[in-house]
């Protein structure tokens, strides 16, 4: 099966998880609420985030979530689409990276322009240090970051030994 087709696999399996389980927040909690999964480490929580990670610029302007939260990804999609082209028969993690990014960022943009914000349910902590709740389109661009840098690391390491012989 060519590289193409599993991304696509790959992105509308993200894309689906990532919707039915905001879908299932929604439905089975209320707003707010705290169901405790693994003690003093996992809650679910449902959350609703209008802002971006870590509700950054939840409180701007409309016009400007307008443009950040909903113009400026929506493009920014075209041009990962346009990666994930490009790197498909030359780097694997690279390709693989771009298609994570592209099916977490469909899956936050399909909340802002229906909902207007962000369902987050995830919810690690440790005594009373909590990370920012996020959900499964947030843990794929995760992810991917930490392809690209594994995959820069990588390559610095195979341009430093091609130099060295």
């Amino acid at each position: 099966m060519d590289r193409i087709w599993k991304m696509s696999l790959l992105i509308v399996t993200i894309i689906l998880s990532d919707q039915f389980s905001k879908g299932a927040t929604q439905s089975n909690f209320k707003l707010g609420e705290v169901k405790e999964v693994i003690p003093n480490l996992f809650n679910l929580t449902y959350v609703r985030n209008s802002g971006v990670a870590f509700s950054f610029g939840a409180d701007f302007p409309d016009w400007a979530r307008m443009i950040l939260f909903k113009i400026l990804p929506i493009i920014a999609c075209f041009y990962f689409l346009y990666l994930i082209w490009e790197t498909r028969h030359k780097s694997f993690r690279q390709c693989l990276a771009f298609s994570l990014i592209f099916a977490g960022a469909v899956g936050n943009i399909i909340d802002r322009v229906t909902l207007d914000y962000v369902v987050d349910m995830f919810d690690f902590y440790q005594g009373t240090w909590h990370f920012a709740t996020f959900n499964v389109a947030d843990a794929s661009i995760s992810i991917a970051g930490a392809i690209l840098v594994l995959d820069w690391i990588i390559e610095f390491k195979d341009s430093k030994k091609k130099e060295a012989t």
